[in-house]
């Protein structure tokens, strides 16, 4: 991860939730998630979301929004804003 730091606050046998904290500019890398999960934004985030097939999807979404994706998706996201910016990924385990 490049200027993204990930800290695993819980893992158990149903779920693991991650904070994940991006400097501006600061991007996933590419990734395939293995579990369904929820994200709960924790500050304004201003995404660039880089898809498959050379696609990218920008979007600002509010402190305390949250949103969720299947098992599968494959992505890599960036912090297209000029602050800092985090929120928590919750994974369902199975």
């Amino acid at each position: 991860m490049k200027d993204c730091t990930g800290k695993v606050l819980l893992d158990d046998a149903q779920v693991r939730v991650t904070r994940y904290d991006f400097a501006p500019g600061g991007e996933t890398g590419w990734h395939q998630h293995e579990m369904d999960y929820v994200i709960v934004t924790l500050t304004e985030c201003r995404l660039a979301v880089d898809l498959p097939g050379g696609e990218t999807v920008e979007s600002t979404i509010p402190p305390g929004a949250s949103y969720r994706r299947p098992i599968g998706t494959e992505h890599n996201v960036r912090n297209n804003g000029a602050a800092p910016m985090a929120f928590v990924e919750v994974e369902l385990k199975r």
